[in-house]
């Protein structure tokens, strides 16, 4: 069994090193780099369905599986959002019809 405080750790080093990537990437390049990553972010919600999972039948308290439950709700905001961005992106380049 893993013990809390590694999947802790690992979240935030995960944390760490995403805001350090994120940081150094320029503005000009966040929306065309955000609307190809919504396909890895689908990954997050798998990832976050399994940390749930994993706590919901490993016996953890019911705070694991809120917190869990936070993170699939988080990362399909994120990747609805990201989407939206992305659609509204290409209605730039969408020549008007009269």
């Amino acid at each position: 069994m893993i013990h809390p405080f590694i999947l802790l750790a690992v979240f935030l080093v995960c944390t760490i090193a995403g805001y350090f990537i994120i940081k150094n990437v320029p503005s000009l390049l966040h929306t065309p780099l955000m609307s190809g990553m919504n396909a890895l972010s689908g990954v997050t919600i798998v990832g976050a369905i399994t940390a749930t999972g994993f706590a919901f039948f490993a016996g953890h308290g019911w705070l694991a599986q809120l917190v869990g439950a936070l993170g699939i709700i988080l990362a399909t905001i994120n990747v609805f959002g990201g989407f939206g961005v992305t659609h509204r992106m290409l209605q730039m380049f969408n020549k008007k019809k009269k």
